[in-house]
């Protein structure tokens, strides 16, 4: 990808969290710079295994390297059951970076990769993972029950 003036090649091996490929994954968090720990906003289960994978990542890597918590599937909007707020601030508790996507609607995706990509050593310097550069997308649905304690408290809608 093109990160203002530089290339930056980054190199993406998806285990998915199963156990098939648990053998495989201490050598790829061994030679990797960052680790993706991804859950599904709409699995409160998924959410509360991120603390053993991050775990596991500090475990092999110690904090040489980058974790970015991400929650996807933001597009299941009436489906969710983890909050922004909340994984935000487990994001501050374990110290580690943190974006909201949809794959499948493409939310944040490109960012979330430009984030990785400023925050890798020697990319400091780089403005491009700033929070204006962060799509703001409102997956409401069209029916407003229950939008409006989000509303309220001034969060994300989707």
């Amino acid at each position: 990808m093109y990160l203002e003036d530089r290339t930056v090649r980054l190199q993406l091996w998806d285990t998915a969290g199963q156990e098939r490929f648990r053998s495989l994954i201490p050598s790829y968090i061994r030679d990797s710079s960052v680790a993706v720990i991804v859950y599904d906003v709409a699995s409160r289960q998924s959410f509360l295994n991120t603390a053993k994978w991050i775990d596991e990542v500090r475990t092999e890597r110690g904090s040489d390297v980058i974790i970015v918590l991400v929650g996807n599937k933001t597009d299941l909007v009436e489906k969710r059951q983890v909050s922004i707020e909340e994984a935000e601030s487990k994001s501050r508790d374990l110290n580690v970076m943190f974006i909201e996507t949809s794959a499948k609607a493409g939310f944040n995706i490109k960012p979330l990769f430009r984030k990785i990509a400023a925050a890798l050593p020697g990319m400091e310097t780089l403005s491009s993972a700033k929070q204006e550069d962060m799509v703001d997308v409102n997956l409401r649905s069209g029916n407003n029950n229950g939008s409006q304690s989000q509303e309220q408290s001034g969060g994300c809608a989707c």
